[in-house]
């Protein structure tokens, strides 16, 4: 007794194919935008740093490796355009600057104001 196999329908393995095209390209657009959000989180982290020893460097100094940390990071100019205010015991650390994300049919133009205050 021969047994024959009936052919697969192809159905199933586009459905699964089509899934996995979706989450891909959901996948590679969330690291486009993800990468955004990280530059700014590494960028906010190092405004912290500068600030926290603010006692030990003068404004020109923090602006310098304020600048080249944002240089590094690929922010845009504006990012380098930082402003610091130091007040009795206290230092005050600001920028101000967009980045563009580009999506399928949709570009967006994200608004970015690190801040740090620290006491010293």
């Amino acid at each position: 007794m021969v047994m024959r196999s009936r052919p697969r329908a192809g159905r199933s393995s586009l459905g699964c194919l089509f899934t996995l095209l979706i989450l891909a390209a959901l996948g590679y657009f969330a690291v486009n935008v993800g990468d955004v959000y990280l530059r700014y989180y590494r960028f906010h982290d190092s405004m912290e740093q500068n600030a926290h020893f603010a006692t030990h460097f003068d404004d020109d100094a923090i602006r310098r490796n304020l600048k080249l940390a944002a240089d590094t990071l690929n922010l845009p100019v504006g990012a380098q355009s930082i402003q610091i205010r130091r007040l009795d015991h206290q230092i005050i650390i600001s920028a101000d600057y967009y980045e563009r994300v580009e999506l399928p049919l949709y570009v967006r133009d994200i608004h970015f104001q690190p801040r740090v205050e620290s006491s010293f």
